[in-house]
């Protein structure tokens, strides 16, 4: 029906007849001449319709925004002045000869170049959403990079296996989706929150070098990076070492960016451990453009009189840490209560702040706030010192557990760092988070938990560790941050039976509770399991970030809201009876979202 697409028509079509198919992006009537920019997915091409061709104009003069229509016409260039370069078209245009309405429209929702539109409003009308220029860029984006992944991995051996969507229901840290089984009432399957119990069998199935891009599920609360359902590029491999695994797919990322943004990440990608990058940036993500980074000061002010910071200083869950702001005494005190309400959201109860005026004066004299007065001189020289803070600056204090501390100023410290331009000015930081603590302590339940999964692998000098000091155990656990962005994380996993045993032991899961949860993996691991690790990236993140995009949801094409709802097709909604009874579930009362199970 066309011979090429709107956005492809160059001078090199000149004195050419081309015919085009598209919509009606928009029509201007110029003194008797009608001018329709045509669109397609590839971009923008102007017509020129003439009233000389009286059948061809009558139809012209019909056409509205979002008419589908194919076009016929002879390639010329524009009048001098009236180029445009923001076009890959726009020195030239078609003068239409013929005219065929495929499909006319109804008035649109929107306006497709309307960049006041609330997010209800575009996922409502997704379809006409997804016609804008920009979402068809970021659309375009997403596709060759999944294409960059697929074609990285076919070049070094790695082969694309699909693993179930329907599975057995595993705790992996977030809550599953459950779908009832008709055939087997009372019984559930779970909707996968990754394939990592199937990639590992795939390695003990001799499957070397795996990867799939598939959908992964998980019931959490949401936020602009996260979905129900989002798409990872899955990958495994057997005979490769942590350090192998990791300078692979530094490799791969490099490749992608290059290929799709003609971007030279640096290399080698400069690599952290987890402990430093909790202690200097309180994120195990960190954002290195932003310049300011976080100074420990506990022991400096476990002995002053000031309780909000002895006290945490004194507990073996505390910690005390200052935040210098270089200029930063010019902010208003407006500004710091804005800031106070921010680390809010991270359960800190208060943003202590110290206003260096005279850092020879080691008093209320010299340093303007409300705790001074608690600070012994001593406790002073240290912060001023750790900090390197210089007059004119001010330094901001978390004061708490060590969780709420590290989360409360990590945050700050990005917000305070993009909107005060202490930022470095380069574009991409990417760094290798390493050596994660194998286990984290539930003061809830009173025991270890698996800090990534019980897979994991733990360092080899750490083994002993496992029984005599779990909380001290390292694993081989490795992230991938960009500019404060996680992009992807892993492991080495663990492939030998009495290692597995004491992380069960560790964990508190005995024989039994191992054998009814993960039995089907421990039974294949007795079966000759290769060493084998592997990394999973989040793609929406990834394209996420290529794009500039606010949130996934703008590269993803149909997304939930953030209360996990489609817009679109009204999804989650009611079922009726029969389908219901079909599973052998019934509501116990219509309001409510909880479910009985019973057995016929």
């Amino acid at each position: 029906m066309r011979t090429q697409y709107c956005g492809q028509v160059t001078a090199a079509n000149l004195d050419q007849i081309v015919t085009l198919c598209g919509w009606v992006h928009r029509r201007r009537d110029h003194g008797g001449v009608i001018f329709v920019d045509l669109r397609d997915r590839e971009g923008l091409v102007q017509v020129v319709c003439d009233p000389d061709r009286a059948d061809m104009f009558t139809v012209a003069e019909s056409l509205r925004n979002e008419f589908v229509v194919r076009m016929t016409g002879k390639v010329r260039r524009r009048p001098a002045g009236t180029e445009n370069a923001n076009l890959t078209s726009g020195e030239i245009e078609v003068l239409c000869h013929e005219i065929e309405v495929l499909n006319a429209s109804v008035t649109p929702p929107f306006q497709l170049d309307d960049d006041n539109l609330s997010e209800t409003t575009r996922l409502t009308h997704r379809v006409i959403d997804l016609r804008r220029p920009a979402m068809q860029r970021n659309m375009m984006l997403r596709y060759k990079t999944a294409m960059a992944f697929r074609r990285f991995l076919d070049a070094k051996g790695f082969i694309d296996i699909e693993t179930p969507m329907l599975t057995k229901s595993t705790p992996e840290g977030a809550r599953d989706y459950l779908v009832p089984s008709r055939v087997h009432p009372g019984h559930f399957f779970a909707l996968p929150q990754s394939p990592q119990l199937f990639k590992q069998l795939l390695m003990v199935a001799g499957y070397d070098r795996y990867y799939q891009i598939t959908k992964c599920f998980r019931d959490e609360d949401l936020r602009a990076d996260r979905q129900p359902e989002f798409t990872q590029v899955d990958i495994e491999t057997s005979f490769l070492g942590e350090a192998e695994i990791t300078a692979l797919m530094e490799e791969m990322i490099r490749s992608i960016f290059k290929e799709v943004l003609d971007v030279d990440l640096l290399a080698p990608f400069p690599r952290m451990s987890y402990a430093e990058a909790m202690s200097r940036f309180g994120s195990d993500k960190p954002d290195l453009r932003v310049t300011l980074e976080i100074t420990d000061v506990t022991d400096a002010v476990k002995d002053v009189a000031f309780k909000v910071f002895s006290g945490p200083a004194n507990s073996e869950t505390g910690r005390v840490a200052a935040m210098r702001i270089p200029g930063g005494a010019q902010l208003s005190r407006g500004e710091i209560d804005e800031y106070t309400k921010f680390v809010g959201i991270y359960g800190a109860r208060g943003l202590a702040y110290i206003k260096v005026n005279d850092i020879s004066k080691l008093s209320d004299e010299g340093l303007q706030s409300p705790i001074v007065k608690n600070l012994h001189p001593q406790a002073l020289a240290t912060i001023i010192e750790r900090t390197g803070a210089q007059n004119g600056d001010l330094i901001f204090f978390g004061a708490d557990k060590t969780k709420i501390v590290n989360d409360a100023l990590g945050a700050l410290r990005s917000k305070v760092g993009h909107e005060k331009g202490y930022v470095n000015g380069k574009a991409w930081e990417p760094l290798w988070v390493v050596d994660f603590p194998m286990f984290e302590y539930d003061d809830e339940d009173k025991r270890w938990t698996a800090c990534h999964h019980p897979f994991t692998s733990p360092k080899d000098e750490h083994l002993d560790l496992l029984v005599s000091d779990p909380g001290k155990c390292l694993a081989k656990a490795y992230d991938l941050a960009l500019n404060g962005w996680e992009l992807g994380g892993g492991s080495v996993r663990i492939h030998r039976a009495d290692v597995q045993s004491k992380v069960f032991s560790a964990l508190g899961i005995g024989d039994e509770e191992a054998q009814q949860k993960f039995g089907f993996l421990l039974d294949a691991l007795k079966y000759g399991a290769p060493p084998h690790g592997g990394l999973a990236f989040g793609l929406d993140r990834i394209v996420t970030m290529m794009t500039g995009a606010e949130s996934i949801r703008d590269v993803i094409a149909f997304p939930k809201t953030q209360r996990a709802q489609c817009l679109l097709t009204e999804a989650p909604s009611p079922v009726d009876d029969r389908q219901l009874r079909d599973l052998h579930v019934r509501l116990r009362q219509k309001v409510e979202t909880s479910v009985e199970v019973t057995k016929d």
